[in-house]
């Protein structure tokens, strides 16, 4: 069973196909690729296939059913394909940005699920009229072929309302949904799940704190398989400071800079989700490498964008610790999560108080792998470095519905 899986932006399309072997426990990746510029003169389109030299063009991309014909045509190529014919393709799974409220899992691609998500463009512009625009391109180029909406925001649906209402009067929940959501969903289903699958725990009896760190970040508290509580809210940027984005500010910040120095909306907008987080505060990037090698060199500022970056992440697993009155593991994912170990030995390091019986010698270095517990073995909290896939995840769930439906 081959699943195309697609992750549109506004001007980029990430794919993957995955021979989902049903009933088998093995699932292959046949070919990745993105399309990225889409809309300017010129575009850029990388495509890897299993067993083939990969690919990279340079050529006008002018929207996204003009992308998606070129990944299509691409996967059917003698030259680069890895099927012959596109008859092959069994279902279609798309990676949507909100599913507010209303979608609580991943669901089959309706003409009502389609404007349930065509209500949440107003929750997150940037990204669910893209996702719009791959399951529509879609429809026109495949009319036949099943899709499947899989959402960031539908595993953090568990959440009480005591963890994802903000203190502002309720009507602006009740009339405007302006409420707690989250993201990165799919990611911390799949590493909670992938744990204790691996320490051979059962999830419904384990509480885990799953740590996404990345150029964006968030930190969830998982008790027994469900979602009681995670960084982000409203919109990506509360929560953990990030790569480019502020996280947690105290709202004052923005009367104040709208009234006293007359900044608009957008210039806002832009000041704390681009120009801001580790980026903001060393001057100097937002990714970690070069901020360690800095703080080496003895630059201040890339020292001091660590350390909060770091803080942050401590502070938050306390919190969730506290809020699930416990926990059995620590999970850290994600770029920075399953790449960073000096990250990983500061935070681990300061949960001694919790039972964490941190292990140097296996974390030190220790980079890029499926899974690894960093904690000793008679350590009450285990500390684990997990690999994430959000793609399998979408890939799994729509051969899950698509399998119910035939």
């Amino acid at each position: 069973m081959k699943i195309l899986v697609l992750n549109c932006g506004s001007s980029s399309i990430k794919y993957q196909v995955f021979d989902m072997l049903y009933g088998n426990s093995e699932n292959r990746i046949l070919a990745k690729g993105i399309v990225e510029r889409i809309g300017l003169q010129v575009s850029k389109i990388v495509h890897k296939s299993t067993g083939k030299e990969n690919a990279e063009f340079n050529e006008a991309v002018r929207n996204h059913v003009t992308g998606i014909n070129k990944i299509l045509d691409l996967l059917v190529s003698d030259e680069h394909g890895i099927m012959q014919s596109l008859d092959e393709i069994s279902a279609v799974g798309h990676r949507v940005a909100h599913g507010g409220d209303y979608f609580t899992e991943s669901a089959l691609i309706d003409e009502a699920a389609e404007r349930k998500i065509e209500e949440y463009v107003e929750l997150a512009p940037l990204h669910n009229p893209a996702n719009l625009n791959g399951i529509r391109a879609i429809r026109q180029i495949l009319p036949n072929v099943p899709q499947v909406a899989c959402f960031d925001t539908s595993f953090h649906q568990t959440m009480p309302p005591h963890s994802y209402l903000y203190a502002l009067p309720y009507d602006y929940f009740s009339k405007l949904k302006i409420r707690r959501y989250g993201f990165h969903g799919m990611s911390h289903k799949f590493v909670s799940h992938k744990v204790c699958n691996e320490l051979g725990c059962s999830i419904e009896n384990t509480k885990i704190i799953t740590c996404h760190l990345g150029n964006g970040s968030s930190i969830t508290a998982v008790d027994r398989g469900k979602s009681i509580d995670t960084t982000m809210g409203f919109t990506p940027l509360e929560g953990l400071m990030m790569g480019t984005r502020c996280g947690d500010i105290d709202a004052g910040i923005i009367l104040y800079l709208l009234q006293s120095k007359n900044l608009t909306g957008d210039q806002i907008n832009s000041l704390l989700n681009k120009e801001s987080g580790l980026y903001g505060i060393s001057g100097i990037s937002s990714d970690m490498r070069d901020l360690w090698n800095a703080a080496d060199k003895g630059n201040k500022q890339a020292k001091l964008a660590l350390d909060m970056f770091m803080y942050r992440v401590l502070k938050y697993i306390g919190a969730y610790a506290a809020a699930m009155n416990g926990v059995d593991v620590i999970v850290f994912t994600g770029g920075i999560g399953e790449n960073d170990f000096s990250v990983r030995e500061a935070v681990s390091k300061k949960l001694e108080y919790l039972g964490v019986d941190f292990d140097s010698s296996v974390n030190n270095m220790l980079r890029g792998v499926d899974f690894k517990v960093i904690t000793k073995p008679g350590s009450k909290v285990k500390v684990v470095v997990a690999s994430t896939d959000e793609e399998l995840v979408i890939a799994t769930d729509t051969m899950r519905l698509t399998n119910n439906k035939q």
